[in-house]
């Protein structure tokens, strides 16, 4: 497990660290998601996870109007006390990003933290880390590839209330997050736009579909007001009673070897893993960890997870 290690070191000289399903920290919001990733790696500000959060997506090559809206739309939404959430790519996904930036705002990437995609977002990344939150699923020296950004989407519309695509052609791959959030239960807002304009295509299109269509913040708000209000009243009522328990010793090799004995090609769910290894979570989310960094580990349909 030298691979494992030396990912944990680079995660740590990121000033990272990682959030394991089931585990405190980890997004409430991801939790009951069928295909959450097991293993989070967070750098900069954690505590806004805990923040309701609205995403906000749409055209990379987006016009002039769109980055305008974008701006407005995220500062209002920021300072009215949502996390703007977004998956730091040019065009809407960076200019939301930049007017919450002071407010705090959540970016998530589809390649390791070691990596800034795409390289004119990189002083951008730098101040995420900084001044809000970086997520990647990724071990931290994995390169932009075009196959895991769609993926990457689920966690981007999962996260939050409800997602805001401000301008997408037909085959945006920010529909792809608009399809999600609303399998995911979430509320979907579209921004109308020209329909002579063929970046507008497919946010135009999602307004037929029945999105909420939004023209201020005013309209988002309306309609996520209530959630919000239910989500603070849930947030101050006392916890249940937790035990106390000791922090569980890093695993040994004989209950390494025991875990990954459980696990084989077959897909099993983690509950089921754990269940059947009789160890403590956190034990068996590390093991999982060092699996997953060492390429060993393949999440499978319906949140389960086998070896490679």
């Amino acid at each position: 497990m030298s691979k494992a290690k030396a990912e944990y070191g680079q995660t740590d000289a990121l000033n990272g660290r990682y959030l394991f399903w089931g585990e405190a920290g980890y997004p409430a919001a991801l939790q009951a998601l069928p295909d959450a990733p097991p293993v989070l790696a967070a750098h900069g500000h954690t505590a806004l996870l805990d923040k309701p959060m609205i995403t906000m997506v749409g055209a990379r090559n987006a016009s002039a109007a769109a980055r305008k809206m974008t701006a407005a739309l995220s500062t209002d939404l920021a300072t009215a006390g949502l996390v703007i959430v977004s998956g730091l790519a040019r065009g809407v996904d960076g200019a939301a990003h930049q007017a919450a930036l002071a407010n705090g705002t959540i970016a998530v990437i589809g390649n390791g933290a070691a990596h800034a995609y795409p390289r004119d977002n990189a002083d951008l990344q730098s101040a995420i880390i900084e001044q809000g939150l970086l997520l990647s699923e990724n071990p931290p020296d994995t390169a932009p590839q075009a196959s895991l950004f769609p993926r990457r989407n689920r966690i981007i519309a999962g996260l939050s209330l409800g997602v805001i695509l401000v301008e997408a052609a037909r085959r945006s791959g920010s529909l792809i997050t608009a399809r999600l959030a609303g399998e995911q239960g979430r509320e979907v807002f579209a921004v109308p736009n020209s329909p002579l304009d063929a970046r507008c295509l497919g946010s135009n299109n999602l307004l037929r579909d029945g999105a909420v269509m939004t023209e201020s913040a005013d309209d988002v708000l309306n309609v996520l007001r209530p959630l919000m209000e239910q989500r603070e009243m849930d947030a101050r009522s006392p916890p249940p009673p937790r035990s106390i328990t000791a922090e569980p010793d890093p695993p040994d090799d004989e209950l390494r070897a025991l875990i990954i004995e459980l696990m084989g090609p077959v897909p099993m769910t983690i509950d089921e893993l754990i269940e059947a290894a009789n160890a403590p979570v956190s034990t068996v989310h590390l093991v999982l960890l060092e699996l997953e960094l060492a390429g060993r580990l393949t999440q499978e349909p319906g949140g389960k997870i086998s070896l490679i």
